[in-house]
């Protein structure tokens, strides 16, 4: 059961930006596990058990990152990563095309939120084909995230809208290449105890309406070739 992260979790964190090499990662490994891989792999563990009630048939399954990075994709940077995440999401070959629940700890902060790192142009533009459709559902969906203060649309957008949006509000969805719903923090003493728990299971059942808008559009009809980014 996590019981939150410590001071060393946060030490830890701080340590491997400034000391990125084997012999301080080595000295520091116990730290490591203990205070910053266990308890994300327990925090994990209880936001994966409450989206399997909530969804017990989407067939999630959850992942921990490690800190080792990739020695293919290092780009001068240190053999370790500073920050440590979780998703629950469903499998698939290319994770990066479906839509994910994530939280990630770092040594200014945290985040958590929901969405595509990397969809196909293809779904964005089944995205676009099914908002034209029904307008309706998605502005629904808009006012009730402009309707609280935890999370927010973040987009990477295309130079130029993909097509004219039906309203104002659903604008950001016609020039977008990828999106999150996310929440940023900084350290907040609800990391350091169960309280995030509770914290982040009122914010992924939030996200589940949008989640669940999302993860069906692979199953839509293609949309004209014109309307699909190359």
């Amino acid at each position: 059961m996590f019981t939150g992260f410590t001071d060393e979790t946060v030490d830890f964190m701080w340590g491997i930006r400034f000391n990125n090499e084997r012999s301080w990662f080595e000295s520091h490994k116990e730290i490591y596990l203990t205070q910053f891989y266990r308890p994300m792999c327990d925090l994990a563990e209880e936001l994966y058990g409450f989206m399997l009630e909530k969804r017990p048939d989407c067939g999630l399954i959850r992942k921990v990152t490690r800190i080792y990075r990739d020695a293919r994709r290092l780009h001068g940077r240190g053999p370790y990563k500073e920050s440590l995440w979780f998703s629950v999401e469903q499998p698939s070959e290319q994770w990066t095309a479906r839509p994910t629940f994530w939280f990630e700890l770092m040594p200014e902060g945290w985040s958590c939120g929901m969405g595509y790192w990397m969809p196909k142009p293809l779904t964005m533009a089944k995205l676009r084909a099914r908002i034209t459709r029904d307008p309706e559902t998605m502005e629904r969906l808009m006012r009730r995230l402009a309707g609280q203060a935890e999370f927010a649309l973040e987009t990477e957008d295309y130079k130029r809208p993909k097509s004219a949006a039906p309203s104002p509000a659903l604008e950001p969805w016609f020039r977008a290449r990828s999106f999150t719903i996310v929440h940023q923090d900084k350290l907040t003493e609800d990391l350091f105890n169960r309280e995030i728990v509770g914290r982040l299971k009122r914010g992924w059942e939030f996200l589940l309406p949008y989640y669940d808008y999302f993860i069906t559009l692979d199953g839509d009809p293609d949309p004209p070739p014109k309307e699909v980014p190359s």
